[in-house]
């Protein structure tokens, strides 16, 4: 069965970018900068990130003038991007730009994630699209890797009011610098 992961990582005070939509904060944190298993879902073979988080991974690593970076980060997953723009793709790589919702883009996710081994779809970022799949009923689960880092302000993790009742705690630990939680969301009561 297609699970929905929103995983991310975030500040203490619940900020997974800055003001300019920038991750370069998490970078500075030890660890930030070398994802591993234990703090993403690197198995999921289906991502979904919104137009902001797209621009920064591609301006980041400068992936359009080296597409090759976008094969070391992503291998041959397949990335949606929703946006209602018109955004460049690296040479070679396995973007799928929507211009959609979420709740009209699900079945064709449902589908690309039912093809493959882990059945898994990372929903990237930002924390506003994610809301957007809490809103359509297809968030399963929510990680977050809260960094020892603090914003003034920024991009919310999640961007939705998500009652107690609606996440069960399924794993807390520490992740180097990070404390690594993990919930299943349950459907609105």
């Amino acid at each position: 069965m297609v699970q929905f992961i929103y995983d991310a990582a975030a500040t203490l005070n619940g900020f997974i970018a800055d003001e300019h939509h920038s991750l370069e904060w998490l970078f500075t944190v030890e660890g930030g900068d070398a994802p591993t298993d234990e703090l993403y879902p690197s198995h999921a073979d289906v991502l979904v990130m919104g137009a902001h988080t797209y621009e920064w991974v591609l301006a980041h690593e400068n992936m359009l003038d080296d597409p090759a970076k976008w094969a070391e980060f992503y291998g041959t997953k397949t990335v949606y991007v929703l946006s209602s723009r018109t955004l460049p793709v690296p040479a070679g790589a396995e973007v799928r730009l929507r211009n959609a919702s979420v709740a009209e883009v699900l079945p064709e996710l449902r589908a690309a994630a039912e093809a493959t081994a882990s059945q898994e779809i990372w929903i990237m970022g930002g924390g506003d699209l994610a809301g957007q799949f809490f809103d359509a009923s297809a968030l399963d689960r929510i990680a977050v890797s809260i960094a020892p880092a603090l914003l003034t302000s920024g991009a919310p993790f999640l961007p939705r009011r998500i009652d107690p009742d609606q996440l069960r705690l399924i794993g807390a630990r520490a992740v180097g610098q990070f404390a690594r939680l993990e919930y299943a969301v349950r459907a609105g009561s």
